[in-house]
């Protein structure tokens, strides 16, 4: 079972979850889940489509916005802040969890909904370090006008 790291009262991360992890992700309320995966990206991953018709079948809101570890994008900062915009219990989930957690930063900066130092130590208590971010989540904020 796959632990699901919460970030925020509605936001957890996790790494590569499983059909499994979808059935116990329904029973905990979520009500949307976010692949940052690429198909392809390591052996024996599951398919998107497979886990996403896994979670159609709970009732669970399915948002694949892939980026590649180390390749994060404007593009892919605004498809995560838009799929957060609902703020409705959310499981975001890559190989480790660090792309989602870093991702799930980057569109609170961009959106304006937290502070940077609120950024931070979410991401810590999640287990994650998001310090070298935060010159990129200030200038996020910044940029946004938020």
């Amino acid at each position: 079972m796959t632990d699901f790291l919460k970030v925020t009262k509605n936001m957890s991360v996790a790494p590569q979850i499983t059909v499994g992890d979808i059935e116990r992700a329904a029973a905990e309320g979520v009500s949307l889940i976010i692949n940052n995966r690429p198909d392809g990206e390591e052996a024996g991953q599951p398919l998107n489509s497979e886990l996403a018709d896994a979670a159609a079948k709970h009732g669970i809101k399915w948002a694949h916005i892939p980026v590649v570890s180390g390749q994060l994008t404007m593009e892919g900062i605004e498809q995560m802040a838009l799929a957060m915009k609902e703020d409705v219990k959310t499981l975001a989930y890559c190989r480790s969890g660090t792309r989602s957690c870093t991702l799930w930063g980057l569109a609170e900066a961009y959106s304006g909904r937290l502070a940077t130092d609120d950024i931070l130590a979410r991401g810590t208590e999640a287990g994650y370090d998001l310090s070298g971010m935060a010159p990129t989540l200030e200038h996020l904020r910044e940029a946004s006008g938020n």
